[in-house]
């Protein structure tokens, strides 16, 4: 038997372990090489790039708002063929394609070429990361999904420290060492060789092997519904049995909510990706200092990604949402209208963390939790398109209103307070019912609301 057929062949339970906790740790794996290079390294890429072309802070963000644009565009496609595809498939896919791109980007001599470079590695990290491994997680995990996806971003966070300062390092424009393109280079050739075997050991649904979410046997799932049947005499539905569609969820006030809830919240996430570095720069500091106050920010995410997910399971999760986005929205104040000194920016850099890392599970397991298995990737990948609206605005306009005024201040000021306005959202989410009726009726908190009334 040669590597790749003992890789297939690995079983659903290995050593004892229930096999959904060691996807969690495939899953952070991949978006570890994935979103790393791509979105929390973006910053460090635009330092080398405006220093070895001479292109302006809204040139540079341009190319992620180019990435939001296909992103909004390809959401729902994403989520109709990974609920189609599997995880397996798409990641295979994605990685190879982002490794492409990687590659394109190493070898670029224009502004139009490095907008098409970072638009391959968009499609490839779409398909190949966040959204899929999400799908898959909240497939093998019910009860446990908020703690499983906590630690897979955990996972995620703890390769960052190691692999941010790594990138810092070699495309440090003030010193002779790689440089961007060679750092390109083996990132995407790296990508390329590990897409066939990382996706080997991904696995779709625990059904697929005669297993059950959580790990639970049959016997158990058998007994709680028997207690769940028993407590409630009622038509209605838990989401997490069943599941919305995507009609149905996008009916409901909670989709609208937590979609654009999240967008509001990760507009500031995805400008200070694309500017922190930038910022940092302007106001004396050099790359490798930006890259420790972006680790920092990256270890304090990490921690708090176990707390998140660890409350989520049970407290509401909206609630949780309210608080650590409260805590994001406040890292940014501080950051932006606090004195420009180191110190500032490591306690922006420790709060943010919290604010991030607690948060970060609770978006994705909030929507596993009100809509269920049965339509997820899908109903992800349309919530994608509101989200990539407001994500394509963010680093565009703090790219346009530093060159105009010549700092951060104004730009940074308008997202946290949306910051703010989104954990409001978070907090109106109320959980949604499936009613299994005649009138195929969605009940949502104390109100109910009627599909087919509402068309």
């Amino acid at each position: 038997m040669n590597v790749i057929d003992q890789v297939s062949a690995i079983p659903t339970k290995a050593r004892g372990v229930f096999y959904g906790w060691w996807l969690v740790g495939v899953s952070g794996f991949v978006m570890v090489i994935t979103t790393t290079p791509m979105f929390h390294a973006m910053g460090l890429w635009f330092v080398a790039l405006e220093s070895a072309f001479g292109w302006n802070r809204t040139q540079l963000s341009v190319a992620f708002a180019l990435t939001r644009v296909e992103g909004g565009i390809l959401g729902p496609v994403e989520g109709y063929l990974v609920d189609r595809l599997g995880t397996r498939r798409l990641v295979f896919i994605g990685l190879t394609i982002m490794g492409v791109g990687m590659l394109a980007l190493g070898q670029i001599r224009s502004l139009w070429m490095f907008y098409v470079a970072y638009l391959i590695m968009a499609l490839g990290q779409g398909l190949g990361s966040w959204l899929p491994l999400m799908t898959m997680l909240n497939n093998w995990f019910d009860k446990r999904r908020a703690m499983a996806m906590g630690w897979s971003n955990s996972v995620s966070r703890l390769g960052s420290l190691l692999m941010i300062p790594a990138i810092a390092w070699s495309i440090d424009p003030e010193a002779d060492r790689l440089g961007f393109r060679m750092t390109a280079t083996i990132i995407g050739l790296t990508l390329i060789v590990l897409a066939f075997p990382l996706s080997r050991l991904i696995r779709n649904r625990p059904e697929d092997y005669g297993l059950l979410p959580d790990g639970e046997t049959p016997s158990h799932a058998q007994s709680d519904k028997a207690a769940n049947a028993e407590a409630e005499d009622s038509p209605t539905t838990d989401a997490s049995e069943i599941g919305f569609t995507v009609k149905q969820a996008i009916w409901t006030r909670a989709f609208w909510l937590i979609s654009i809830g999240h967008g509001f919240t990760s507009m500031v996430l995805i400008a200070m990706m694309a500017h922190l570095a930038p910022m940092l720069t302007d106001r004396g500091h050099s790359i490798q200092t930006a890259a420790f106050v972006v680790t920092v920010y990256s270890a304090t995410s990490m921690v708090f990604q176990l707390i998140g997910g660890y409350i989520g399971d049970r407290v509401p999760k909206r609630f949780a949402l309210f608080v650590f986005t409260l805590i994001q929205a406040l890292a940014v104040f501080i950051l932006t209208f606090g004195p420009e000194t180191l110190s500032i920016a490591y306690t922006f850099a420790i709060l943010f963390g919290i604010g991030f890392g607690g948060r970060n599970p609770l978006t994705v397991s909030i929507r596993g939790e009100y809509f269920g298995r049965r339509s997820f990737g899908k109903i992800m990948g349309v919530s994608q398109v509101p989200m990539n609206i407001l994500l394509l605005i963010a680093p565009t306009m703090a790219g346009i209103l530093r060159d105009i005024q010549g700092n951060y201040t104004t730009a940074f000021g308008i997202l946290a307070v949306l910051n703010v306005f989104g954990a409001i959202l978070f907090l109106f989410a109320l959980k949604p019912n499936l009613v299994i009726n005649d009138s195929e009726t969605i009940r949502s908190g104390s109100s109910q609301e009627t599909v087919n009334d509402r068309r």
